[in-house]
């Protein structure tokens, strides 16, 4: 993620902030989040008013002008103050438009499960649902079909998640499965997830390990980890007995890889080398 791509992301989530400041609690977050995530779809799937919105030639107050000919009347005032204020800010492209219209409808969902105290538990459900998808080729198959109609992939969603899941990680499942720009489910889900943490001031490490860390050993990871990195981790531990030992953290696109099975593999290289 580039310098001007952070910038204007940071003018994105300040209009969604300015929503939210403004409504006292009053507006419905979920709501919000829906209307932008049809923003989203809407510039993703017509590449004349993609081009529209993301061209540099224009200002940003005519870009600005453009969506609210466009979009009022048909989305509620704050989704429309907030995909204005991120129409306006400068792209390098339509892909990067519609990522960000795509993360602005997903903070609107997050900070509905931050108001309702459950945001904890969204970021768990996430995390677990990616793991089964990533190991469940059919599934992956199902989500990822991008001939099958929404509805289904919707029913499908629905039929695994809506019994137990809240209903925060089934919208954004959902929205995952549908998806913008022709992202993977699981990937989709990773940078979900990675925003559910960037909203309580964490990073997120993923920690492989053959077998479960006790509950000392995990805080102590945790408490190393924040250290190292200056704010607060949360850890999402998975197991696979075929690491045989040691441990394996994923922070980002950074690798701390301690595993016996890596260690078995450097020696086969050195040895074959």
């Amino acid at each position: 993620m580039d310098s001007a791509y952070r910038r204007s992301m940071h003018g994105a989530r300040e209009g969604l902030q300015e929503v939210l400041q403004h409504d006292g609690g009053a507006i419905d977050t979920s709501r919000l989040g829906e209307e932008l995530w049809a923003v989203a779809r809407l510039v993703d799937s017509n590449a004349v008013l993609a081009r529209t919105l993301a061209d540099p030639s224009r200002e940003g107050s005519e870009r600005a002008a453009i969506a609210q000919r466009l979009l009022s009347g048909k989305i509620g005032d704050g989704a429309l103050h907030a995909a204005k204020a991120t129409v306006s800010q400068r792209w390098s492209g339509v892909t990067d438009l519609a990522t960000a219209l795509e993360r602005v409808s997903v903070e609107a969902q997050l900070v509905h499960a931050q108001r309702a105290g459950r945001l904890d538990q969204v970021e768990d459900e996430l995390f677990r649902f990616s793991r089964i998808v990533e190991s469940t080729p059919d599934l992956q198959s199902a989500l990822g079909d991008r001939r099958a109609p929404v509805e289904a992939k919707r029913s499908l969603v629905g039929r695994l998640l809506s019994v137990k899941a809240a209903p925060e990680t089934v919208t954004l499942v959902e929205q995952a499965a549908v998806g913008v720009r022709g992202s993977r489910v699981e990937r989709t889900l990773t940078a979900y997830i990675e925003q559910a943490a960037e909203l309580q001031d964490q990073v997120t490490a993923v920690v492989t390990t053959a077998v479960p860390l006790r509950p000392d050993q995990e805080e102590s990871l945790r408490s190393t980890l924040s250290r190292q990195y200056g704010r607060a981790v949360r850890t999402n531990v998975v197991i696979d007995p075929g690491v045989v030992g040691g441990i394996r953290v994923e922070i980002g696109d950074e690798v701390i890889d301690g595993t016996v099975s890596h260690r078995l593999d450097q020696a086969r290289r050195l040895m074959t080398g």
